[in-house]
């Protein structure tokens, strides 16, 4: 396994990192490693927009027809009062 060594930590991130291993119950080398696997888990991976990922959820599930545009038409609010 590779090492690692990070020089010039700032004092309160070295704290932080101690107060957070502690809550997770683990070293601060472990806390570190997991941070850093959590950090490059999706590096590589496409970035997209939102829009692109819901749409890409729903492609190819068999939509028959094309949506008509509701240009044009007056948007009218709901009433939610009995």
């Amino acid at each position: 396994m590779a090492q690692l060594i990070v020089r010039n930590l700032e004092m309160q991130t070295k704290m932080r990192l101690q107060r957070r291993a502690k809550r997770h119950g683990r070293s601060m080398e472990e806390e570190a490693r997991d941070i850093l696997r959590d950090a490059l888990k999706d590096e590589g991976a496409p970035k997209t927009g939102l829009g692109s990922e819901i749409a890409a959820l729903f492609r190819g599930k068999g939509l028959d027809s094309e949506i008509a545009e509701l240009r044009g038409h007056t948007v009218k609010p709901i009433d939610f009062e009995p």
